[in-house]
């Protein structure tokens, strides 16, 4: 059983465009601060699981079950090559270009916008 929240199902979305993740969904997926931390390495540059979790200072696991959940949402993209000896490495990309909440009187909203 995972001590973090489930992450919601998204499609991958074109250019300028909004992942289906409704106010909700975005909260409880960057309310776990190991996510927000996965999420800003990522963003900073693609990279690979581990150093992921270098640079995030969280464990390998961690750091795989938290860009799962960015991946499954559509907030995150992977590239997966294979080495000459046989073994293959997944590289991770951020593809939110931002994320903006506005509060009013009628509630609290959160627009993610990606690029394909």
């Amino acid at each position: 059983m995972s001590a973090h929240p489930k992450a919601p199902q998204a499609k991958q979305q074109t250019d300028q465009t909004e992942p289906d993740l409704t106010t909700e969904e975005i909260f409880e997926l960057f309310g776990d601060v190991y996510t927000r931390r996965v999420f800003e390495v990522v963003a900073e540059q693609p990279r690979s699981g581990r150093s992921v979790a270098e640079a995030a200072d969280v464990s390998r696991p961690t750091a795989y079950r938290r860009l799962n959940d960015l991946r499954d949402a559509g907030l995150v993209r992977t590239e997966t090559s294979i080495c000459e000896d046989g073994h293959h490495r997944e590289r991770f990309e951020a593809v939110a270009t931002s994320l903006s909440m506005s509060l009013d009187e009628s509630g609290i909203e959160a627009v993610v916008t990606v690029t394909d």
